[in-house]
């Protein structure tokens, strides 16, 4: 199957109603401008804020957004980035890993509301599966997939070469597909509120 192709109607519909039986909040919109604006109203201001590293917030304009400083949320990004002492810098990490809200995007979304991210270093990975309690997915629907074997074919197949090339062009660096969180649902007793904002349009890989 191609993997930049976005989802037709039934597929979207059933992946839509799979999430909103998990307990998800679920937004779709038509472009990333709407998105963008769906963020700025979902995450109140004085939260802090965590982010990984996301084609898909970038092509929103969300990362741009952040740099701006005109949102009166509690960058922890930057705060990481502007630290020079490493070892302040590493307690930071740490701190960040409580952060209010966390947003970035998934590799494979599946029609059952299962998903997946995958990772080189693992820093995002304990944002989502259990640190911050609000999380926030921006999501093409072109990384929806029928089930788990197509979504871990997506991965390995056409997004680490895709983001081995970005990797390359950004940083001259390659990156290495080292871990995989596939989140099936959240405990009945974890206060987290999980957001998917589906996008009708190809964003990230």
């Amino acid at each position: 199957m191609t993997f930049n192709t976005l989802a037709d109607q039934s597929s979207l519909d059933t992946t839509v109603a799979a999430l909103t039986a998990k307990n998800y909040q679920v937004l779709q919109v038509e472009n990333g401008a709407a998105a963008l604006a769906e963020i700025k109203t979902l995450v109140p201001k004085g939260a802090s804020v965590m982010n990984g590293s996301s084609v898909s917030l970038e092509q929103i304009g969300f990362v741009e957004y952040l740099k701006s400083g005109d949102h009166g949320w509690d960058n922890f990004h930057a705060k990481i980035l502007a630290e020079t002492d490493k070892n302040k810098q590493a307690q930071l990490r740490k701190e960040s890993l409580n952060s209010d809200y966390y947003l970035g995007s998934v590799h494979a979304l599946m029609e059952n509301g299962d998903f997946l991210v995958a990772s080189n270093t693992g820093s995002q990975l304990p944002h989502i599966a259990f640190t911050s309690p609000n999380l926030v997915f921006v999501v093409g629907t072109q990384k929806i997939v029928p089930g788990m074997a197509e979504a871990l074919q997506r991965l390995e197949e056409y997004v680490v070469p895709l983001e081995d090339k970005h990797m390359q062009q950004k940083y001259q660096v390659n990156t290495f597909l080292s871990k995989i969180l596939i989140f099936k649902g959240r405990s009945p007793f974890a206060n987290r509120n999980i957001t998917f904002i589906l996008v009708n349009e190809e964003l990230g890989f």
